[in-house]
């Protein structure tokens, strides 16, 4: 049956010609469409407003056959652990978790404990995968340990790679691939460049690079190729933007199949037998979470996990939405696996291969993000390698860091329940104090130069001392005309000044400089913001802030744009909102 029956043949330049008549008519010029509306990703693929099928790149990765395996039965539901608590685990394995991901060793669980927390834990069912840091290799003796005494097979992954020393990698790679099938040795972990700040393309990249260099640990140390790849199991971060997180999967494995190819083995998927397929376990990302409004959280990973789901992860993690604030109590844990449970069971996310395979938009992202990571990687190999090109590395993902802070300061990245629409006077759930390092994966192995960040650290940070003072600091909202003329700039500014824990209180209706400046001294603060319109502004703003002034304003804001003798600065959509808290906070003079 033809959809498009009936209705008349379109072309892409009739699209053109009809958006640029509405551009203009708003006022925007341009040349086309795509040069007004097209805008670049941290990575420098450029997204445009429309795509038909000459977006198709040549060669998909794969098609939707190749993923038939994998959909049967969805994904791997892997909950992490990091305490010492064998009846959270068996809730979650009795519950719908399939697998487990235990933190070893320091500030998690002692080594010595694994016997304890898994006891009543089928290992034939449950694969385990050790997050173990130095002490892989001994966390790995116990649980084979363990295994042999219960005279089952281990399955999972041991977790070796940078953290316990590449060393570690060969010889538990070699034992594996000699005596435990179901059982991998290595984790090429990509999320410590994501948690640094990175972008998609540079964690791709990265990965690609570093698992390339456990290729060639293991083939000198007398692995065939292929034993090689099956020694090797990826991981990588799933954030809240749909779209880049499915082409980033996509592309992951679009990557790591061309590696195969050059090597000569097999590619495909893990599901349907292929040795050099690569094997996803996707975490939701530590760097969006916040602290702050941490219920929102809840709605980030579930975004997430679909998002890792549609994009054909062998594995997901969820994390509880109050991971940030210390160790996870039996309600976030249970949330977080349900999130999966829901889409695997009620939205039926699992059932479909490939579910984005075909989409012009899907399809031509994952191949422009797989391009800028390939040429990345190239450049990490042309250094020497993923070691030597430490310090290029760092520079690279920092620049990255830096575009997005930059971004998430000015609100062009806006954070739900933080730099946007935060909650004045919240009281975050309280939780033990975390002993271990944030975030979920184990940080002894992170790169060296790379920091652990979050987006929202820099608001909240701010939260954070307004809360400790014994009086929450004050801004004044001059607001000035009718309640319909400042209503719009008022909760505009107020939701500024809000994000970084001030307090604000406002004038109500009226124009008389007078008596703006008699509320405002009573206030009690020093920092007014005028809130109206602009033709009121033309009529008022200049004797309302030299009244101000008077009445012992040290900084005037005015919300909007526009010059007027007694404003120091204006508040407007796009403008420095960190740096417009942090001056505030000094003319306060409320220490930093």
């Amino acid at each position: 049956m033809d959809l498009a029956a009936g209705f008349p043949a379109t072309t892409r330049d009739d699209w053109r010609a009809l958006a640029l008549a509405v551009l203009r008519r708003s006022g925007v010029e341009a040349a086309s469409p795509e040069e007004a509306l097209s805008g670049p990703t941290y990575d420098g693929v450029t997204l445009s407003p429309l795509y038909d099928a000459d977006d198709l790149p040549a060669a998909p990765p794969f098609d939707r056959a190749a993923h038939a395996a994998r959909a049967a039965g969805g994904w791997d539901v892997r909950q992490r652990h990091a305490v010492p608590d064998p009846e959270a685990v068996l809730a979650d394995l009795e519950n719908g978790v399939t697998s487990l991901w235990l933190a070893v060793g320091d500030g998690a669980i002692p080594v010595g404990e694994l016997g304890r927390v898994l006891k009543g834990v089928h290992l034939d069912l449950a694969p385990i995968t050790l997050d173990a840091g130095h002490r892989t290799a001994e966390a790995a003796e116990a649980l084979l340990a363990l295994a042999a005494e219960r005279g089952t097979p281990a399955r999972g992954n041991l977790g070796a790679g940078t953290a316990g020393g590449r060393d570690t990698a060969v010889r538990l790679a070699r034992r594996c691939a000699a005596e435990f099938p179901g059982l991998r040795a290595v984790t090429v972990d990509a999320t410590p460049y994501h948690d640094a700040g990175g972008g998609d393309a540079d964690e791709l990249g990265c990965s690609i690079a570093l698992g390339v260099a456990c290729l060639r640990a293991l083939t000198d140390a007398g692995l065939s190729v292929e034993e090689a790849f099956g020694q090797l199991e990826f991981r990588y971060a799933a954030t809240d933007d749909q779209f880049a997180t499915i082409a980033k999967l996509r592309a992951a494995r679009r990557l790591w199949a061309r590696i195969a190819e050059l090597c000569g083995v097999e590619t495909g998927t893990p599901a349907a037998g292929a040795s050099g397929a690569q094997l996803q376990h996707v975490v939701t990302s530590s760097a969006m979470m916040t602290a702050r409004d941490p219920y929102v959280n809840m709605l980030r990973t579930t975004v997430a996990c679909f998002a890792a789901g549609v994009g054909g992860a062998d594995a997901v993690t969820a994390q509880p939405f109050d991971a940030c604030l210390g160790p996870p109590d039996a309600f976030s844990r249970r949330i977080a696996r349900n999130t999966q449970a829901l889409l695997l069971e009620e939205a039926g996310v699992g059932r479909v291969a490939d579910p984005a395979g075909g989409s012009w938009y899907v399809e031509r992202r994952t191949a422009d993000l797989a391009e800028r990571a390939w040429e990345w990687f190239q450049d990490i190999e042309a250094a020497g390698g993923i070691d030597p090109a430490a310090g290029l590395v760092a520079r690279r993902v920092a620049a990255t860091r830096e575009r997005r802070a930059a971004d998430v300061a000015h609100r062009r990245f806006p954070i739900t329940g933080v730099s946007e629409y935060p909650q004045p006077g919240e009281r975050p759930p309280r939780r033990p104090r975390r002993d271990g390092p944030w975030p979920a994966s184990s940080r002894e192995g992170t790169p060296a130069g790379l920091p652990v960040i979050r987006y929202a650290q820099e608001f909240e940070e701010l939260r954070d001392v307004a809360d400790a003072l014994p009086e929450r600091p004050k801004v004044f909202l001059a607001t000035i005309g009718p309640v319909a003329a400042h209503s719009a700039r008022a909760a505009f500014a107020a939701n500024l000044f809000h994000a970084g824990g001030l307090a604000t209180e406002t004038a109500g209706p009226g124009a008389e400089p007078d008596q703006i400046a008699t509320a405002f001294a009573v206030s009690g603060t020093t920092v007014a913001c005028l809130c109206s319109t602009d033709r009121l502004y033309a009529q008022h703003a200049e004797a309302v802030a030299a009244a101000l002034r008077k009445a012992g304003a040290r900084l005037v804001w005015l919300a909007g744009q526009g010059s007027y003798d007694g404003v120091d600065a204006c508040l407007h959509t796009g403008c420095d909102a960190l740096g417009v808290l942090r001056t505030t906070f000094d003319v306060l003079e409320v220490a930093r």
